[in-house]
């Protein structure tokens, strides 16, 4: 059945404000459950968790829901999702417990930083996985030559959230494996556009950020919690030594935990299916990434057409997401004028700072990023190209 664009925006109040919102691979709307979840959970009364009383209980409960809900999500294990404010906080939280001088780290120039910086400022050596600049590829084979009997991680994403290139984790996963190592998957832009499998991607560690996939701002880790219980990362004195609970620091935000379990359960609704929680997920966000691919085979020859425009990157593999430049214009004045034009569109780095240096154009301002989304549907592309040729 054709995927239900309509209902599915119908369910994001912010799409009302005449806006085409192409900015979703650096966070995205919220629908209206989660806003709702969010309110209710303050509505109801919450307290800190472990107390006796009501209100503490439903911390407990909203808490146990979510991790429930994240890894519904990414096909893992509940009583490893471990949760924080985003998915860089735990990365640098992670990075410190698991490498050190001594170790080895095999990190790519596809990474965001966030799943970059972490591992280089650990002392450990440091191996880099080159990307082709033209293509955008991330070549499995030059991993064999990286890894080696003294490598503790491989961190790799599993989508760029630049160019959209969706390298083979597994493939990678399986070099680490073999030698030893683990896998450190940075799943943050891929979440949002396809079903997730951890387990069949090789992914000892699966980091993912709510807010990119309709949620709230808050972070996940997932990892097999016989794996985390071999990890004791620096805590309070008095805070819990349980796995998950020892690696997350401070108080959690449990409304917005709440969010989180209701942007899963509306990502599972997206369109009609039957089974459980996790085999609803699956049949919605195939769904999802169909119609994301449909649009972007118009997005993408619409601006292969327009003069002066270069697209970066031309993956096999990718999701929704393009990168592009406009000769004559800097990517932040492209983007200036199609706010202008009610467009929502980011320009930059986009943190991907060793990818943008690759390509050579992270010293002159970056590029211009047009990131479909669930929500998006040909107005807004057709919005994009026409605002893109006013400025030819």
């Amino acid at each position: 059945m054709p995927f239900p664009i309509k209902a599915v925006r119908a369910c994001y109040p912010a799409l009302n404000d005449g806006y085409a919102y192409l900015d979703g691979a650096a966070g995205t709307q919220t629908p209206r459950s989660v806003i709702e979840a969010i309110s209710d959970a303050y509505r109801g009364g919450i307290g800190n968790v472990g107390g006796a009383f009501p209100a503490s209980h439903r911390s407990d409960a909203i808490v146990a829901a979510c991790r429930a809900a994240v890894a519904d999500l990414v096909g893992g294990d509940p009583r490893g999702v471990i949760l924080g404010p985003n998915m860089t906080t735990l990365t640098y939280r992670l990075s410190q417990a698991l490498a050190g001088p001594g170790d080895e780290v095999v990190v790519s120039r596809l990474d965001h930083d966030a799943n970059v910086r972490p591992w280089t400022q650990t002392g450990a050596t440091v191996r880099w996985a080159e990307v082709d600049p033209v293509t955008g590829e991330l070549p499995v084979e030059q991993y064999a030559s990286l890894v080696n009997e003294r490598t503790r991680v491989v961190a790799v994403t599993a989508a760029s959230n630049i160019i959209g290139t969706r390298p083979d984790v597994a493939a990678i996963a399986e070099i680490a494996h073999r030698a030893g190592a683990l896998t450190y998957v940075d799943g943050v832009h891929a979440t949002a556009h396809g079903p997730v499998d951890m387990r069949a991607l090789g992914a000892d560690f699966y980091a993912t950020s709510a807010y990119k996939w309709s949620g709230p701002h808050v972070g996940a880790v997932v990892a097999d919690p016989a794996l985390l219980e071999t990890l004791r990362p620096d805590k309070l004195a008095s805070s819990p030594d349980t796995v998950p609970e020892r690696f997350e620091t401070g108080t959690a935000a449990f409304a917005d935990l709440e969010g989180v379990t209701a942007a899963v359960d509306h990502l599972a609704a997206m369109v009609p299916g039957a089974g459980n929680r996790r085999e609803r997920l699956l049949t919605s966000m195939a769904a999802a990434e169909e119609h994301e691919l449909e649009l972007f085979g118009v997005l993408v020859e619409g601006l292969e057409t327009l003069p002066g425009v270069t697209v970066w990157g031309k993956p096999a593999r990718r999701t929704a997401t393009a990168y592009f430049t406009v000769a004559g214009r800097t990517p932040r004045e492209v983007a200036e004028h199609l706010a202008r034009q009610r467009v929502n569109v980011w320009n930059g780095h986009n943190y991907a700072w060793e990818l943008t240096g690759a390509m050579g154009i992270r010293d002159t301002g970056g590029a211009v990023r047009a990131g479909l989304v669930p929500y998006n549907d040909r107005s807004d592309v057709d919005r994009l190209l026409e605002g893109i040729a006013k400025l030819a």
